[in-house]
């Protein structure tokens, strides 16, 4: 589905408040040629909560032409996408949310353009076999006209010319049928079917913790916490969150700052003991007891540097925000594999669940 930005969205946030609400229709056909090159189009299928969205570029200027598809499952929020004519058939796949491009929806957010009579009625065209109520007026500065199918409350056209301009064409729909189309056509080829998408990243962390991954907030995401608070830090092994019997050290820049971030240098010894210098980094491997690191009122991000022990591996660092969800706040360091710390391993703190008590010493 083609992206309208800037001025064009502004046009289309100002048309459609023409008409009273309506819950925009679940069931149509549309197509619409893309913004920049009239000759290509887009076709968009819609049954229900399945759309199929179908982009053909026709060949220009030596660029061969090309045809694709992408299949939404809106209830699922995954998208498959394929090119028929690429052999062997190969099917990418996707996770989306919010918007995926349905032409009607965006009306829904519709406010205040005709309300500040911005654009006003001045007749009524036939576009395409559609009849429309034509609007115009200034939006920003630039001349703008829209064509709208009041049955169906669906934007057919928009031009827009700012001074010293051309006028361009944000949107044209050149055919609409409210019909459901055939249940056939709304549909993926078969080997698209086995493509799973990614996990998502709250899979990922149920995966690592084998818990509701509501409990957790990753902590390589900002911004810090405002309040202030103590952190307590574990090292466990990936699903069962159990301690690991390793040995660990631990380094910490408090004073990192991430406009003008300083170089560090990480030694390793053949057991995988690390040394650490540059910036304010210091290692605070020494704070650590019964398995558990306790960093008293952190600033609101800092460099932190983990290192398992695993000979001739040295240690790896990140910025670490803080994240109070107590006044003594658990981080644990989740290893993806205990038995290899090298494919290192993920920050989370624990706001609830079983895992967010301080573990007695």
């Amino acid at each position: 589905m083609q992206t309208l930005h800037g001025l064009p969205c502004l046009v289309l946030l100002s048309t459609c408040a023409l008409l009273p609400a309506q819950a925009p229709p679940t069931a149509y056909t549309i197509t619409q040629t893309m913004m920049g090159d009239e000759n290509a189009t887009l076709t968009i299928s819609r049954s229900g909560m399945k759309v199929l969205m179908e982009a053909n570029h026709p060949a220009s200027a030596g660029t061969p032409a090309s045809h694709s598809y992408t299949f939404y499952d809106l209830t699922a929020h995954v998208s498959h996408t394929w090119d028929p004519s690429i052999t062997p058939p190969s099917c990418g796949v996707g996770t989306f949310s919010g918007d995926w491009g349905d032409p009607f929806s965006g009306m829904q957010e519709i406010t205040d353009g005709i309300a500040k009579g911005e654009l006003k009625p001045t007749g009524n065209e036939t576009l395409n076999g559609i009849p429309t109520k034509v609007y115009s007026g200034l939006v920003q500065g630039a001349t703008v006209k829209v064509w709208l199918d009041q049955k169906d409350n669906l934007v057919i056209r928009v031009t827009a010319q700012s001074p010293g301009t051309p006028m361009m064409t944000m949107a044209n729909v050149i055919k609409f049928s409210p019909a459901p189309p055939p249940a056939a056509l709304v549909a993926m080829p078969s080997y698209c079917a086995s493509v799973k998408p990614p996990p998502t990243p709250a899979e990922l962390i149920a995966d690592e913790t084998g818990d509701d991954a509501g409990n957790y907030v990753n902590a390589i995401y900002g911004p810090g916490s405002k309040n202030s608070c103590s952190i307590v830090i574990r090292v466990v092994a990936a699903k069962t969150m159990a301690p690991v019997s390793r040995k660990w050290q631990a380094a910490i820049d408090t004073t990192y700052n991430v406009d003008a971030p300083p170089a560090y240098t990480f030694g390793v010894g053949d057991d995988g003991t690390s040394t650490f210098s540059g910036g304010g980094i210091h290692e605070i491997t020494s704070q650590i007891h019964n398995d558990l690191l306790r960093i008293d009122n952190p600033p609101a991000y800092f460099n932190l540097a983990m290192n398992v022990l695993q000979p001739h591996h040295g240690t790896g660092d990140g910025l670490v925000y803080r994240q109070c969800f107590a006044p003594v706040t658990m981080l644990y360091y989740v290893l993806k594999d205990a038995s290899d710390p090298g494919q290192g391993g993920d920050y989370l703190y624990a706001k609830a669940g079983k895992y967010a008590a301080v573990p007695s010493r």
